[in-house]
C-alpha cells in the first residue's frame, strides 16, 4: 500500500537508539522537531548503555525497535513477509535483494532484508519518507523497505559506511536514494565521485552551542612542572582500533619524566581491556584513568576541568575510519585546545598551529613531542583554545546544516518553508 497524499511524517532510521556515542544524531532530530517537522525513529538495535544524554530525553518522537536477530520475533518477521508478498514492490525488492547477496553471501544480508519485511507492514501511512542514519546496513533495511512500499529515502553517511562498504553497493544504492549527504568534504569526495552529480552533499554536523556552557572565564596555567598539580590530558571516543589509543598509550609513556601530567579517557569500546592492560605494562597505569561511557554533561565537565584534548585517529586495518568527530567540536566548545591527526574529516576544522597541533596518523612519537610541547606552554594553549572557539562559532554552528535539511524534508512531504522570526 503506497502511502496518502495527505502523509507528512519523516520516518529517520539509525542503528541503535540512543547511542552515547551518536550525540550528532539526536541533535539533528531534536533540532528538526523544534523546526516544526513531524519525526518517528525506526532503531535496528535495543539500546545497550545505561546512561542517557539529555538530548535524548527531550525527543518527542516514537522509537520502534525492529527484530535485531530474526529468531528472536520469528512471528513479527513472518508478518512482513506474508504482507510484503503481495506488494507490487516485491518483486523488485528480491531481485535487488539477490543480486546483493550474490556478491554478499553473509547472514547479515539475510537479517536486513528480514527487519525490511517487518518495518514495510508497520510503517504507518502517515510516513511519506524514509531518511537513513549509516549507508551500509542500515541502509540496506531502508532500501528494501522503500522498494517494497514505493515511498522515497534519503541517507546521511559518515565514517565506517563510506570508507568500509563496497563501492558497487554505495553506487547502487546512491542511483536509488533521491539524495545524500554527508559530514566531511573527504567523504563527499569519495561519495561524489561514485553518484550522479548533485545526488551527494556536504552538510557538516556542526554543534548546538545553545547545548553547552559558555567555555570558562579562565584556566589554571599548568605546564607540567608541579607533581602536585599536573597538566591534565583527556580524550574521548570508542575504544576501537580507529581512535588509534594504542598509540596514545605509547606517546604517553614516552613523555618526559620532569612532565608530570594525568589522562582520563571516556568512552566505552572493545579494545578498552587491552589498553589498560597496554598501560599497566608501559609503568603510566598510575597516571591513566578509563572512566568509561559517560553521558555528555560528565564530559563537559570533564573537558572544562582539562588543559588538553588528543584524538590520534587512523585507517583500521578494516579500512574503518573517522569523519570529523564531533568530540573535537566539543573540546573547542570549551576553548579547549587540541593535539590531533593530520587524517580524515579532522583537518577540515583543526588548522595546525593555529586551533591546535596535528601529526601523521600513527606516529607515536611525533604524538609525543607534541603533547610535550603544548603541555609546557600554557600561553600557546589558550590561544589555539580561542581561535578553536571561534571556528566553532563561525564556521560549524549547527544552524546552517539544519536549514539545509529542514528545506530538503519540507518540500518532500509538502510543507511550506517557515518564514524566518523578525530580529
Amino acid at each position: 500500500m503506497l502511502p496518502q497524499a495527505t502523509a507528512q511524517r519523516i520516518a529517520v532510521v539509525v542503528k541503535g537508539y540512543p547511542r552515547l556515542s551518536e550525540t550528532f544524531i539526536a541533535q539533528e532530530i531534536l533540532a528538526l522537531e523544534a523546526r516544526g517537522l513531524d519525526l518517528e525513529i525506526w532503531s535496528l538495535r535495543h539500546p545497550t548503555e545505561r546512561a542517557v544524554h539529555p538530548m535524548n530525553k527531550k525527543i518527542k518522537a516514537r522509537v520502534t525497535y525492529l527484530p535485531e536477530y530474526l529468531y528472536e520475533e520469528p512471528l513479527r518477521v513472518l508478518k512482513g513477509l506474508f504482507w510484503c508478498l503481495g506488494q507490487k514492490g516485491f518483486s523488485a525488492t528480491f531481485k535487488a535483494f539477490w543480486r546483493d547477496l550474490k556478491r554478499d553471501f553473509t547472514a547479515n544480508r539475510v537479517r536486513r532484508l528480514g527487519q525490511a519485511f517487518a518495518m514495510a507492514r508497520e510503517l504507518p501511512a502517515e510516513v511519506k519518507h524514509l531518511h537513513v542514519h549509516y549507508l551500509h546496513t542500515p541502509g540496506s533495511v531502508v532500501r528494501y523497505a522503500a522498494l517494497l512500499t514505493g515511498r522515497t529515502w534519503s541517507f546521511s553517511a559518515h565514517a565506517k559506511d563510506i570508507w568500509t562498504t563496497p563501492d558497487w553497493e554505495k553506487r547502487e544504492k546512491m542511483q536509488e536514494a533521491l539524495w545524500g549527504v554527508t559530514c566531511t568534504a573527504h567523504g563527499a569526495e569519495n561519495l561524489q565521485a561514485l553518484s550522479a552529480p548533485g545526488r551527494v552533499n556536504l552538510v557538516y554536523h556542526g554543534l548546538d552551542l545553545s547545548r553547552f556552557p559558555a567555555p570558562p572565564e579562565k584556566r589554571p596555567m599548568r605546564d607540567g612542572s608541579d607533581p602536585m598539580d599536573p597538566v591534565r590530558i583527556v580524550s574521548v571516543g570508542r575504544a576501537v582500533a580507529k581512535k588509534g589509543y594504542g598509540d596514545l598509550i605509547q606517546a604517553l609513556a614516552s613523555l618526559p619524566v620532569d612532565l608530570h601530567w594525568r589522562f582520563a579517557h571516556v568512552g566505552g569500546g572493545e579494545l578498552l581491556s587491552s589498553l589498560k592492560k597496554q598501560a599497566q605494562q608501559a609503568g603510566i597505569g598510575d597516571k591513566v584513568a578509563f572512566l568509561g561511557a559517560k553521558a555528555q554533561p560528565d564530559i563537559i565537565a570533564l573537558l572544562r576541568e582539562a588543559d588538553v584534548f588528543v584524538l590520534p585517529s587512523k585507517r583500521a586495518a578494516s579500512g574503518d575510519q573517522d569523519g570529523l568527530p564531533n568530540v573535537i567540536m566539543e573540546a573547542a566548545s570549551q576553548s579547549l585546545a587540541a593535539v590531533a591527526t593530520d587524517f580524515a574529516g579532522i583537518p577540515e576544522f583543526i588548522r595546525s598551529g593555529v586551533e591546535g597541533v596535528l601529526v601523521s596518523p600513527g606516529d607515536w612519537e611525533a604524538l609525543s613531542n607534541a603533547l610535550n610541547l603544548i603541555a609546557r606552554e600554557p600561553e600557546r594553549r589558550k590561544s589555539m583554545g580561542e581561535a578553536a572557539y571561534r571556528r566553532l562559532r563561525q564556521d560549524f554552528s549547527m544552524d546552517g546544516g539544519i536549514d539545509k535539511l529542514e528545506a530538503r524534508f519540507r518540500a518532500l512531504v509538502g510543507l511550506p518553508l517557515k518564514e524566518p522570526e523578525p530580529v
